[in-house]
């Protein structure tokens, strides 16, 4: 096992990518750093070291974990952090449930001048292995050749299957919003190392068996939710010990109903680890695809009130062209070409 030591040393260079080499942050500029009471110490402290040491101004709030994420939080977020997050430069997030989608978020980002980052329940070890293990420029040339080619099917026919028993077709949505390399602009950002894509969301039929969900905590699940989807999810079949969550978290999402399937992603981060401890790294580990359910964002009442499933070692199909073929990216040429340099630049 790693000591303690090596590492909080590991987080702390970890920390430096994330900071100066991705936000670009300068001196003098505000860096927040939100965080609860369940937050791994050493990632927080790794990150505020980070900022420091670029002559920065960090401030740490941090509050008691939120029991939901999105405008459901709103309740529970002290009106202070609003005031700080609007008036900071960075913001690094390391609150789970995060404070992503809330009232206050929204503000934040409609003053235009915070650059957010959604780390979550990233610990010091996800911290490494996400940002230490590999260098940025070559995780980004998969990032984006992916982003741009998901960007460029929309109105394609897909396909999704895995071992598990998953079997499920829709049409591409609308294109995500590509990550950046570098963040040195206002507005919101999550982790690399996996790709978002909208489907169109009554086109969704088949079925998906989830092997961990994120509703009001992150959990494996010792025996998968299975979900029957027609346009809406039709059906939900779940251990008893999963139901009181799952129907809570799933009917609070879809406004009563089950909701539907509002986004995809697909994973291929080398160096993720899937523990079943992070959300934030487990969904980057190759092929895992976090599947959002509810309402869609450009909906009214939908956003980031939703659960997320979470599904293991995805193939994929576009048109009947495999991309993803359990978990390894197979296609097209130049983006199988880039994953392959990013898996041995790991290796």
């Amino acid at each position: 096992m790693m000591s303690a030591n090596r590492q909080a040393l590991d987080a702390a260079k970890a920390a430096q990518v994330v900071v100066q080499d991705q936000f670009c942050v300068k001196p003098g500029e505000t860096v927040l750093v939100t965080a609860d009471t369940r937050s791994d110490h050493c990632a927080v402290q790794a990150v505020l070291a980070a900022a420091a040491a670029c002559s920065a101004k960090p401030l740490l709030l941090t509050m008691p974990q939120l029991p939901y994420q999105g405008t459901l939080a709103d309740p529970f977020i002290p009106d202070a952090l609003g005031s700080a997050a609007a008036s900071a430069d960075a913001w690094f997030d390391m609150s789970f449930p995060y404070i992503a989608g809330s009232a206050v978020h929204d503000r934040a980002m409609q003053a235009g001048r915070v650059r957010y980052l959604l780390l979550g329940d990233a610990d010091a070890g996800t911290l490494a292995r996400l940002y230490g293990a590999i260098g940025l420029d070559q995780l980004f040339e998969v990032q984006s050749r992916f982003d741009e080619w998901m960007a460029s099917r929309s109105g394609a026919s897909c396909t999704v299957r895995a071992a598990n028993g998953t079997e499920f077709s829709f049409t591409l949505g609308k294109p995500a919003a590509a990550k950046k390399r570098h963040a040195d602009t206002p507005g919101m950002s999550t982790v690399p190392g996996s790709c978002i894509f909208y489907p169109e969301p009554d086109s969704v039929r088949g079925t998906i068996v989830l092997d961990a969900i994120f509703h009001e905590h992150y959990a494996l699940l010792r025996e998968p939710i299975r979900l029957l989807v027609d346009g809406e999810i039709r059906k939900v079949h779940h251990a008893r010990e999963h139901a009181l969550l799952t129907e809570r978290a799933l009917r609070r999402a879809g406004r009563g109903s089950y909701g539907r399937v509002i986004h995809l992603t697909c994973g291929f981060h080398p160096a993720a680890w899937f523990r079943g401890r992070s959300f934030i790294e487990d969904i980057r580990t190759l092929g895992t695809n976090a599947i959002g359910l509810g309402v869609p964002w450009w909906e009214p009442g939908g956003g980031e009130n939703h659960p997320d499933g979470v599904l293991l070692r995805q193939s994929l199909w576009l048109d009947g062209e495999p991309i993803v073929k359990d978990g390894l990216i197979v296609g097209p040429r130049e983006l199988c070409e880039a994953a392959r340099v990013l898996q041995q630049e790991f290796a």
